[in-house]
């Protein structure tokens, strides 16, 4: 192990460790759950040698792995993008193999009614990276909206749309087909016409703000029904099963590497 990079910030540490993303790390020191050689530090930006210094999470030493662990879930709805949940909600925890991998963190989220391509890895380093806006990984996701989606409206997300939170990078934006929806025949008979109908449209985001695909098409009049995420940068969900898991590839995390600059 090279030593030219020690001393390191103790939130670096923690995050290449796997104990969260760069900012859980963060979170983590704050709530007083890290000690280094016995003692409690919570001030950022701290510097840790790990060669010599003994740095616990919970009183749990932690160490730099050789090797990372990532894999990908299909998430189903119902669950909560959290490894755990006070409230004794379900979590993406049961889904995945979460004991034989300690350091297992999600990157990013998915919305408690989104679907598909959720990231797992050991590495908060990567996992930083990835979410970091300055790289612009995209996610693609397939969304059916209520009523027709017209293509000046899709133009709109195309060009960036205001949200309360400050305005939206340029989405790529693809409209697929229009059908019926289901709808009770008491709504049927009181809804317009144009709402009877669903759109099905594909939304390439390179941003990860809370719930923003759903904002973005509210913002244009479109409720969202369903929402699933097809790719993450380089990585395809492709055939993967609702609620299955599996490992990455070699070449994938080369991939995500390369997506993270």
């Amino acid at each position: 192990m090279s030593t030219d990079i020690y001393p390191m910030r103790l939130q670096k540490f923690l995050a290449r460790a796997g104990a969260a993303s760069r900012r859980g790390s963060e979170e983590l020191m704050s709530a007083g759950r890290v000690t280094v050689n016995g003692c409690v530090v919570t001030e950022l930006g701290s510097k840790v040698d790990p060669l010599h210094d003994v740095i616990c999470l919970d009183g749990r030493p932690l160490r730099l792995g050789d090797d990372s662990v990532c894999l990908m879930l299909n998430k189903p709805a119902g669950y909560l993008t959290t490894m755990d949940d006070p409230q004794g909600r379900p979590t993406v925890r049961e889904l995945i193999p979460a004991v034989e991998h300690p350091g297992l963190f999600p990157v990013g989220r998915l919305d408690f009614d989104t679907t598909g391509l959720l990231l797992f890895m050991t590495d908060g380093e990567l996992a930083h990276r990835l979410l970091h806006p300055s790289h612009h990984v995209s996610k693609r996701y397939r969304a059916v909206v209520a009523g027709r989606l017209s293509e000046a409206e899709a133009e709109q997300l195309r060009q960036g749309v205001l949200l309360k939170d400050g305005p939206t990078q340029p989405a790529g934006v693809e409209i697929g087909e229009s059908s019926a929806r289901a709808l009770s025949p008491r709504a049927r008979h009181t809804l317009p016409a144009a709402a009877a109908e669903q759109t099905t449209v594909w939304c390439t985001i390179r941003e990860g703000r809370k719930r923003q695909v759903r904002r973005m098409f509210a913002h244009i009049g479109h409720e969202v029904l369903e929402l699933e995420r097809e790719a993450f940068g380089p990585l395809q969900l492709g055939g993967l099963p609702s609620g299955q898991w599996r490992y990455l590839e070699q070449a994938e995390i080369q991939a995500l590497h390369q997506a993270a600059g």
